[in-house]
């Protein structure tokens, strides 16, 4: 069954009249203005507050940029969200759907689309630096400029409704759980610094800075992350966050080596270094997602971009955080199971449950879990055709009842003490047509993700898989599986973890997704060309896979047994887990059966 309803659409055009008014006042005199998804650190996920994009459009995804001109207003997003869009956007907005031919990127649509000699907006804490540098040149071809406006915009339109920042508290992750003491990675991050003969650096990226110093927040749900900013020099190591929020224990954890500053000082901080680095001849290494306000408080004279000298620290998991990452998605999968098997037998009793009761009662399960916080993301619970919206998220007034007669995809992760999970799965309460097998078996099974697709002219809009925080964000770079170039930059390590996702897609109809947790690890083979090593994974998403939606026939011999050995041992070791003469032991001893 479909939603019940369109989803609600708001009308913008009270908004964007006011909005346009500003770009009138002397001391703005713009032609258009940008807002991005993003909040000052680059976040993908974002605190209400930061949802500019989305009160000025309409639009909740959370992937899209909006640009407003005096004329005009273009939502830009990509193709996770095209369905989603289409649907929520008044007639105010035009949607340039990204990656389709003949669409153009925004930047493209700032060049080609404006007049030129267009003064275009925007707020310089929400564009990175390395951004800015080359929408400038592009824009000054034209005569065009960037202007970074004191204030933003879309808040001083928003007013007193917009949401106030959450200053929530700070909470340590003790050693047992980080595997790594701040001291040591603050000491490891000081080497790279003296390496590269940089001054000191900025850490503006929320997740890095909760992982350097072992603490974690609630500040964005479903991210265990805080709003702050950390300098770190040869002689100083500052966290700049609210006062307020610093506990008694946070205080002891960090030490007497750790200055403390309000949040907002690092800005001030950073202007008041001049001085120093022109007397030292050295500069302030900001990351290249760093702000661009980052920039200019220190001159951009004075800053060396280049990537984060954390991330690949921060991907390449400990042995005490890998071992946590094990625990946590075997107590995932227990909730997991045990939600399918509730499920099934409530369908079956002829109970009407909407896609919302679902992802609460899965929330349900996972919260009686050892070392459950919270959330990972906002569970996809759809039925049917809902499946093909591929960041659908179940409202109250508009979700579908789950028919058991359709596909059910469950796209869920929970947040642990020792790990984060993220975990989808497709099934079938009913019996499946030979076309949802079919569609089930060739396109996610396949071994190379897009290959049986690409034979049928077919392909699916997102990546195939991304990196996985250890009790961070659900989405964790610099790596990842797919066709974004970032991904081609950082090859992948012993060490990190990353998700297999492939899926199908059929608007209207209904959308097929399985999605596993891996760990990369190194794998011994019978020779070793090139003394190079060699990788291979290690699953640790133990939920069996549901074998009725499978096609015996679309299946070669090899692709059979990882399907029989992957069930098996999801069985082997859930199994003791669940409470005997359960239904989820029930559950897991059906749906586990090997394949003939």
């Amino acid at each position: 069954m479909a939603a019940k309803n369109r989803p609600s659409v708001v009308d913008t055009t009270g908004k964007l009249a006011r909005l346009r008014e500003l770009f009138t006042k002397e001391q703005y005199n713009l032609t258009a203005y940008i807002i991005p998804s993003e909040d000052a650190h680059q976040s993908e996920y974002i605190a209400a507050c930061d949802g500019r994009r989305g009160f000025i459009s309409g639009f909740t995804g959370s992937a899209g940029l909006a640009i407003v001109s005096k004329n005009s207003a273009a939502l830009f997003t990509d193709g996770r969200y095209f369905l989603q869009a289409s649907l929520q956007l008044d007639s105010n907005w035009t949607l340039m759907k990204q990656g389709l031919p003949c669409v153009p990127t925004w930047q493209e649509y700032l060049v080609q689309e404006l007049p030129e000699g267009s003064r275009i907006g925007i707020d310089p804490t929400l564009i990175s630096v390395s951004e800015a540098r080359n929408l400038s040149e592009s824009l000054g071809k034209v005569g065009s400029s960037l202007v970074a406006t004191d204030r933003n915009l879309v808040d001083i339109v928003w007013g007193e409704e917009r949401p106030s920042r959450p200053a929530h508290p700070i909470i340590v992750l003790p050693i047992e759980y980080a595997g790594r003491s701040h001291t040591d990675k603050i000491a490891s991050l000081r080497e790279e610094l003296a390496k590269a003969n940089v001054y000191g650096f900025v850490v503006s990226a929320l997740d890095e800075i909760a992982w350097l110093f072992n603490l974690r927040g609630s500040d964005i749900e479903c991210n265990p992350v805080f709003f702050a900013y950390a300098l770190v020099t040869k002689e100083e190591v500052a966290l700049y966050t609210d006062a307020g929020r610093l506990t008694n224990e946070v205080k002891h954890q960090l030490g007497s080596e750790i200055n403390f500053h309000p949040y907002e000082a690092i800005f001030n901080d950073i202007r008041g270094l001049k001085t120093t680095l022109k007397a030292e001849n050295q500069k302030i290494l900001l990351s290249n997602r760093a702000s661009l306000a980052l920039a200019q408080a220190a001159d951009e004279g004075n800053v060396e971009l280049n990537r984060s000298p954390l991330l690949e620290p921060k991907a390449i998991k400990n042995e005490v955080e890998l071992e946590g990452i094990r625990q946590c998605h075997l107590r995932d999968a227990v909730a997991v199971i045990n939600y399918f098997a509730w499920l099934e037998e409530q369908l079956a009793l002829g109970k009407n449950l909407t896609e919302l009761d679902g992802s609460n009662r899965l929330e349900k399960f996972r919260a009686e879990l050892k070392d459950f916080v919270g959330l990972s993301f906002e569970t996809i619970s759809a039925s049917g055709p809902n499946g093909a919206i591929i960041h659908y998220k179940p409202e109250p007034e508009t979700c579908a009842l789950i028919d058991p007669s359709l596909l059910y995809l469950c796209d869920s992760g929970g947040q642990y003490r020792d790990g984060t999970t993220d975990i989808t799965r497709t099934i079938h309460f009913g019996i499946p047509t030979e076309q949802e097998k079919h569609a089930f078996t060739r396109y996610n099974l396949d071994v190379l993700a897009r290959a049986a697709l690409w034979k049928d002219g077919l392909d699916f809009r997102h990546g195939t898989g991304h990196g996985v925080g250890h009790y961070l964000n659900v989405h964790e770079g610099p790596h990842g599986i797919g066709t974004r170039i970032t991904f081609n930059d950082t090859p992948l390590q012993a060490g990190m973890t990353v998700t297999d996702e492939p899926g199908y897609y059929e608007d209207g109809k209904f959308g097929i997704r399985i999605e596993s947790v891996l760990l990369v690890c190194g794998k011994k083979t019978p020779h070793n060309f090139g003394e190079r090593g060699y990788l291979g994974f290690e699953h640790v998403s133990m939920v069996p896979i549901q074998t009725k939606l499978i096609e015996n026939s679309l299946l070669n011999p090899a692709e059979r047994q990882w399907v029989n050995d992957f069930n098996a041992e999801c069985l082997q070791k859930v199994r003791p887990l669940l409470k005997p003469h359960s239904l989820g032991l029930k559950w897991l001893e059906r749906e586990a059966v090997s394949l003939k």
